[in-house]
């Protein structure tokens, strides 16, 4: 069998801003002195006039971007998660949310998965950050198609749009000639009846290899990727509850604020179900190669498994 192809999405990410600029003139896009790493350095290369380097000054660039989108242009504003939603919040929440420009910010190397760079850097609060910002979407992409589709939705949509991307190469489970992404619309993977694991980014592949173990284990498992985290995919969750009666959430995120909280909070008023959040708990990450860190924390398939065993008492 040939191996699964892998990609980050920050490569993603930057092949798609280059075929967005090739059909839109509109398309300009800021960097904060990362364009090699957030890989928005390829579109730079083909359109050098329309990529702007804001320096080390993160609060600055969003503000800029927001005069660009107020003049009617569609700026895409990277760095990495840190600085884009941590150290430019004010900036994000004030100059861009607040007016309900049109900015897309598309920030690389979230969660633990930077690996070495250490706690300082493995930003896992922006979820919970970027959804408190009233009218801003929230979205992080499982694969190289996702990832490629939900950065030309952003580029549709009308209004301020946030975008996860990951530096370590995931995956490619979507076939792009059968794929279709639509904002706020989450998918079912694989069917099941006895547990429903949501999960988003690179735990859903994760989320797939526990779901097969689980199957030789005689439980049922429902795989569901959701891609957009803000607005949540209310139907599809609520379908799950029904039907399964349990649920485990997947994140690469602290397990406050981000996708398990969502779904607790929409569960808790349309459905109280049984619910086990898979994320990094009220902690700071730590420096350490990206998959050991991940296992370290418990971001892991056989931790999926773990917590749908109990959940289903066995």
């Amino acid at each position: 069998m040939a191996d699964v192809k892998k990609i980050a999405t920050r490569d993603s990410y930057g092949a798609a801003l280059v075929e967005l600029g090739r059909e839109h003139a509109d398309v300009i896009v800021f960097d904060a002195d990362l364009a090699g790493s957030t890989k928005s350095g390829v579109f730079k290369k083909e359109f050098p006039s329309r990529h702007f380097n804001c320096g080390i000054a993160e609060g600055n660039m969003m503000a800029v971007a927001a005069g660009a989108a107020a003049m009617g242009l569609v700026p895409f504003a990277s760095s990495f998660v840190m600085f884009a939603a941590g150290r430019a919040f004010e900036q994000v929440r004030n100059s861009i949310g607040y007016p309900h420009l049109n900015v897309k910010i598309c920030a690389s190397h979230g969660g633990l998965s930077v690996g070495e760079d250490g706690a300082s850097h493995q930003c896992c609060e922006d979820f919970a950050l970027m959804r408190s910002i009233p009218g801003m979407v929230v979205m992080c992409p499982a694969d190289d198609v996702e990832a490629r589709a939900m950065v030309k939705a952003a580029y549709a949509y009308q209004g301020p749009v946030y975008i996860r991307l990951g530096r370590s190469a995931v995956p490619v489970f979507h076939r792009e000639e059968d794929y279709t992404f639509r904002i706020g619309k989450g998918e079912v993977l694989t069917q099941g009846s006895d547990v429903a694991v949501i999960a988003t980014g690179l735990m859903v592949d994760r989320a797939l290899a526990a779901g097969e173990e689980l199957a030789k284990e005689g439980i049922s498992a429902r795989i569901i990727n959701m891609p957009t985290i803000k607005p949540l995919d209310e139907e599809l969750v609520l379908s799950a509850a029904r039907e399964c009666g349990r649920i485990v959430t997947c994140e690469e995120h602290s397990v406050i604020g981000g996708l398990g909280e969502a779904v607790c909070s929409f569960l808790s008023r349309a459905c109280p179900t049984p619910v086990s959040r898979v994320g990094v708990e009220d902690v700071f990450g730590c420096s350490g190669p990206a998959d050991q860190v991940l296992e370290l924390y418990g971001l892991t398939a056989e931790h999926i498994v773990r917590e749908a065993r109990a959940l289903c008492g066995r």
